[in-house]
Order: C-alpha cells, then sequence, then structure tokens
C-alpha cells in the first residue's frame, strides 16, 4: 500500500508553534523570516503528517483545533527535547554551543546582565542567547521543563529537595535591610511592602510572621523603583536588599539604609541548570557571574553602606 501520510519535522513544528502564538499566517511569516506561502505549506504538511486538522484558518485570528492544542502541548516538549539534545553535544569548552536559553533574575538587568551576555558572545562565537527575565519560581519551573538551559534566581526553601535533577553554583548572599525617608526613623510610618505574589515577598511577610510583628502597611508592590520612589518621598519605610538598591541607585540621597531593627533576613541568589547536561559550562558562567557582581554590586555598596562587610558577600 503507498504511503500517504508525510514526515514530521521540526522546521515543520516551530512553523505551526508561531502560527499558534502569533494568531495569523503572515505574523508567523514575519517573525520567522520566510514567505507566507511557505508557512502556509508547512502547516499543510504537518496536518497531512499527523493525519488531523490543527488550525482553523477560517477564524481571525487563526485558533486551534482541538486537535491542534492537543498537539501543541507535545510540539513544546519536543522542541525543547530537541534544544536540549543540541546542549549536551556541545563541548566541554562551550565552542560547540549553537542556542543558550538563559533565564536571569530581574534584579540583574540594570547591568549584570547585559555584561554577562557581552562576556559570553565573546566566548561563544557561533551562539545566539535566548534570555527571558522573570520571578524566580517562575524561572525555575521553565528549567524543570526543560523550556530554559540555565537560571540565575534566588533560592527557594525547598531547594533541598531537587532530587538531583539540578546542579546549583551559589552566587550571592545578601542580608534584607531596613530603608527609610532620609534623616527619619520607622517610627509611626506605614510598611510598604514588596508584593507577597514573589518569593522575597513572601521571605518578607514570613519572617515578619515569625517576630510576631505586623506593620500597617497600605501597599504592595511589585517595582523596587516604585518603592523606594515612595520611601523617598516619606510615604512610609520598607524592606529590601542591597540588590534591590542598586536597581533603585537614582533614590539614594533620599533614603536612608539600615540593619533590620529585628532579628536578621537573608536570601542566596545561584545559577541552576540540569545535572551534567552543559559539562562545565553552567560553573564557567557561575564564575563569570560572581566576577561582574562583585564589580557592580558588591563594591558600590560597601562602599555606601561599610556595615554590610560580611553580610553582602559571594558564594
Amino acid at each position: 500500500m503507498a504511503e500517504t501520510q508525510g514526515r514530521v519535522t521540526l522546521w515543520g513544528i516551530e512553523v505551526f508553534l508561531a502560527v499558534a502564538e502569533e494568531g495569523a499566517i503572515s505574523g508567523a511569516a514575519r517573525r520567522l523570516g520566510v514567505s507566507p506561502s511557505a508557512v502556509s505549506q508547512q502547516v499543510a504538511g504537518l496536518e497531512q503528517a499527523v493525519g488531523a486538522q490543527l488550525l482553523d484558518r477560517t477564524a481571525r485570528p487563526v485558533r486551534l483545533t482541538p486537535a491542534g492544542a492537543m498537539f501543541r502541548r507535545h510540539a513544546q516538549t519536543i522542541l525543547n527535547a530537541e534544544a536540549e539534545a543540541r546542549a549536551e553535544l556541545a563541548l566541554a569548552d562551550m565552542s560547540g554551543l549553537t542556542t543558550l536559553r538563559l533565564g536571569m533574575i530581574e534584579d540583574f538587568d540594570a547591568e549584570v546582565t547585559p555584561a554577562l551576555l557581552t562576556a559570553l558572545s565573546r566566548d561563544l562565537k557561533g551562539c545566539r542567547f535566548l534570555l527571558e527575565t522573570g520571578a524566580s519560581h517562575r524561572l525555575l519551573d521553565q528549567l524543570e521543563a526543560r523550556a530554559l538551559d540555565m537560571v540565575v534566581a534566588a533560592d527557594l526553601a525547598s531547594d533541598s529537595a531537587d532530587e538531583g535533577w539540578r546542579e546549583v553554583h551559589p552566587v550571592l548572599a545578601e542580608p534584607f535591610v531596613a530603608v527609610t525617608p532620609k534623616g527619619r526613623g520607622i517610627g509611626d510610618l506605614p510598611l510598604i511592602q514588596y508584593t507577597a505574589r514573589h518569593l522575597m515577598g513572601r521571605q518578607i511577610s514570613g519572617h515578619l510572621a515569625r517576630q510576631n510583628l505586623r506593620p500597617a502597611h497600605r501597599f504592595e508592590l511589585d517595582s523596587y523603583n516604585a518603592i523606594l520612589a515612595m520611601v523617598a518621598g516619606g510615604e512610609g519605610w520598607t524592606i529590601l536588599t542591597p540588590l534591590a538598591l542598586h536597581n533603585g541607585a537614582r533614590f539614594a540621597k533620599g533614603i536612608s539604609v539600615e540593619p533590620l531593627p529585628f532579628a536578621p533576613l537573608e536570601r542566596t541568589l545561584s545559577l541552576s541548570a540540569r545535572e551534567g547536561v552543559l559539562h562545565d559550562m553552567p560553573g564557567q558562567v557561575a564564575a563569570q557571574l560572581k566576577g561582574l557582581v562583585g564589580q557592580s554590586v558588591i563594591a558600590p555598596a560597601l562602599k555606601a553602606w561599610p556595615w554590610l562587610q560580611g553580610q553582602l558577600r559571594l558564594l
């Protein structure tokens, strides 16, 4: 009997996912740098290969059919596995890597992340870099799901129970500090709290609860700059870290920074990767990252607040 179905290709899967995400053949074509007719041909070939209609092209925007929604989950898994397979084939000196998917905590956005990418691009001449920034727990979830190759994030309380799938390279330890308007103490000021929707906010809230402290607060924000602007304006006080203060350096003249007036609290940040996949690369990148953090974050912080010596440190 003649074979009527074609073959499922990685390119066909990538084109299908692009259409699903863009909601249009033309949008997927622009994103991929090919013609709309090439996109249509790939989608038609993929549908013939799997024996099901995956997209409703009559809808605007283009919609997934029930079969398409089911296939999309498997398609993303296939592409993630293919990217990881290529990473495993990279040489130990990193010269063979063609794509690096890096997740970085937002705290490093201003200086450290661009400097790290610049340094890595010099070592990995033929590598394409895909960067995602976000909350620590989301980045670590993506690492476990094989959607990212390496992640720099705050350590979770449950990190010791990672079942050996992950290698961890500690980078930085930093204390939480009290930040008040310049020339004023905490006094009767309300707390401007970092959002409990993120790990750091939950750490702060949990620590306050353990101290049996329930400071009045009206604001719960997810932006360092917004919090520091309000503190500098005299609207309240807050609890943040030196790294957060580094991101809001323009507010330095309007704030005072002191140790917490109760039991100390610190967090640690680490670089994580799937165990053994990238050979020596995670350790090499962690070493580069430490150098950048020491120069860009720790040195200016210790100059501004010498009492942080020994608390703000590389690991």
